[in-house]
């Protein structure tokens, strides 16, 4: 539900999907109208109601109701793609089998000197290789986190940051 939308938002609906319908099973036999209703605070969200509602079906239908622990397996459910799937194996399963790539780990790869790249794919194989496996769980929240309160996309506070005399990309530096 995340894609488009606020963390917040997503926060503020997903207990009450879960609380109407608290498993795949549930909700691949529900109505679309019954979980459009639920999500529709966030964007998109007749698109993302069918997709809720496929891959809770494929889940059922082709995992026993259980959530796949690969990332070949999670990138066929409707609407996942590389993003979700490390994000669901760290989270969920304690399983580091990549970097999660959003525009803040972008944006801050390329200022940081981590990668050249503009593709999310050659950005997290850029990471893989210059962070220790254990890591990459952990490199998605530190620098999200350091993307939205230091390292903003307009306007980055360079001279708030704890790593400014180590940054390629920093005005203020010698």
């Amino acid at each position: 539900m995340a894609a488009q939308c606020t963390d917040a938002l997503v926060n503020k609906v997903t207990p009450e999907l879960f609380h109407r319908l608290p498993d795949a099973a549930a909700i691949a036999a529900a109505n679309i109208a019954e979980i459009e209703a639920i999500v529709k605070p966030v964007t998109f969200y007749r698109n993302k109601a069918k997709n809720i509602k496929a891959t809770c079906r494929l889940q059922v239908e082709r995992f026993a109701g259980q959530v796949p622990q690969s990332i070949e397996e999670l990138v066929t459910l409707p609407g996942a793609a590389r993003k979700t799937a490390t994000m669901v194996l760290h989270y969920a399963f304690g399983i580091d089998a990549g970097v999660t790539v959003d525009t803040h780990v972008k944006r801050l790869s390329e200022r940081l000197g981590f990668s050249k790249q503009t593709d999310l794919e050659r950005i997290e194989k850029d990471l893989m290789h210059i962070l220790p496996q254990s890591e990459w769980g952990n490199c998605f929240v530190c620098l999200t986190y350091h993307g939205r309160t230091v390292c903003e996309a307009q306007k980055p506070a360079c001279d708030q940051c704890p790593v400014a005399s180590l940054c390629p990309s920093n005005p203020l530096k010698n």
